[in-house]
């Protein structure tokens, strides 16, 4: 099956269904009131974890999400209809972010977990709401909110417990295959290691964990260089790294140095994740000098020596795996939004408005006052009215005054484009 880690998607929740402008006609109740109803509530596009996919494939040919809209309300005060919710499975360990900024919108990890990503617009309401006792005929009626409408990136990484790292072909496949019923590709070249192994590893009857063979590093990983980031974003959620050393090598030392440099450059803290050291193919001639001189080099490092090839050594590595793991935390999945990686979720405060001028025109971005404005028929007297309260509640009509706009200026929300004029009237005050 083709590993697929990362894809961009579309996603649109449905518009809320309008509100409508609607009266009892029955006999003998000549003036029987309003009594048009709400629109449905629009559709939600939801992600939620199946435990059964292991792989972000189905998303890499589904590559627009659109959840259905709400129908419009009716009559006798009868609701619309709900847009239907669209349900996404994606694998356990789905990270969802905003494309436009990375903003970490779900972290989808546990069994059965789902969080709405892109909501649904609420239904209009129906003129009924609207009668008062100086208006007991009301014309006016609420459109439905537009959805939610956004590119994700859905970005699948691996919940294993402990990450395999090291250079290429230093014995990581075998290792996983030894010690789990994995059956990775395996073979004495660079990079056999294309997608991420996972393999479940039972130490004894009392103890399993999840082991994942990762892509090997090189040099310059960090900076993307080879598998680079795509094999460095899985160790994010590894508990513990095993530290794979080929002592066949020349030199293991500077194989171990630059393995981790690369783990320092990289985003997130992973230098500081636990390591224990393996030093493997420790059948090979010259090994046993070259683990001397590692251990004068490190002489405060735990290493466990081995022939995986020869199935030698593997023993006390799970042995001591078992007596660590369950004392070392989970680690929070490195958010770009956030510097100092204190938190997962990002909150970014959103302003009331913005008024900037674009080509002659006063242009205020207001996202509060543009979802409200999405419910009026600027049409209608009514709502225009509403609409003009709403720009001095928010003080949007002060601060346009401040930045210089006079009677006659265009100004722009949203879609809508008007004829600036100021409520003030000197002659009354004169009056």
């Amino acid at each position: 099956m083709q590993f697929i880690d990362k894809v961009k998607i579309h996603l649109k929740a449905g518009n809320g269904g309008d509100g409508i402008a609607s009266f009892r006609h029955e006999k003998y109740v000549p003036l029987g009131g309003p009594d048009g109803g709400d629109g449905g509530r629009g559709g939600s596009v939801i992600f939620k974890v199946d435990t059964n996919k292991s792989t972000l494939l189905d998303l890499r040919f589904h590559r627009i999400i659109k959840a259905g809209n709400g129908e419009r309300g009716k009559n006798k005060k009868m609701f619309g209809a709900d847009g239907n919710d669209v349900i996404v499975a994606v694998p356990q360990g789905t990270l969802v972010k905003r494309a436009e900024d990375g903003y970490v919108i779900a972290d989808l990890v546990a069994p059965d977990q789902q969080e709405v990503i892109c909501e649904g617009g609420a239904g209009g309401k129906g003129n009924r709401h609207f009668a008062t006792s100086r208006n007991t005929a009301p014309e006016h009626f609420e459109l439905g909110v537009p959805g939610e409408e956004f590119d994700v990136i859905v970005e699948l990484k691996l919940l294993a417990d402990v990450g395999l790292i090291g250079y290429p072909s230093v014995g990581k496949s075998t290792l996983l295959s030894v010690v789990s019923s994995a059956r990775p590709e395996i073979a004495d070249y660079p990079f056999t290691t294309l997608t991420p192994q996972l393999g479940m590893v039972k130490v004894d009857d009392s103890f399993s964990f999840v082991m994942a063979d990762l892509p090997g590093l090189i040099e310059g990983a960090s900076q993307g260089k080879g598998l680079g980031h795509d094999f460095l974003k899985h160790i994010e959620r590894c508990r513990l790294l095993i530290h794979v050393l080929d002592m066949g090598h020349e030199d293991p030392v500077r194989d171990y140095e630059v393995i981790n440099e690369e783990l320092k450059q990289y985003p997130g803290n992973l230098e500081l994740r636990p390591q224990l050291i393996v030093a493997n193919k420790m059948d090979e001639p010259g090994a046993d000098e070259k683990l001397a001189l590692f251990r004068e080099k490190y002489p405060e490092k735990e290493i466990f020596p081995m022939s995986t090839a020869l199935h030698d050594g593997i023993q006390p590595l799970l042995y001591k795996v078992k007596e660590v793991l369950p004392q070392l935390p989970m680690f929070p999945v490195y958010d770009e939004t956030k510097r100092d990686n204190k938190v997962v979720y990002t909150f970014k405060e959103e302003k009331d408005f913005e008024i900037t001028m674009e080509d002659g025109i006063y242009v205020v971005k207001s996202p509060k006052l543009e979802r409200r404005m999405a419910a009026y028929n600027l049409h209608l007297e009514e709502d225009a009215l509403r609409f003009a309260r709403d720009l001095r509640r928010f003080g949007i009509d002060d601060a346009l005054r401040a930045e210089g706009c006079v009677d006659g200026d265009d100004v722009m929300i949203g879609k809508i484009t008007f004829t600036y004029m100021s409520d003030e009237d000197p002659e009354a005050e004169e009056r």
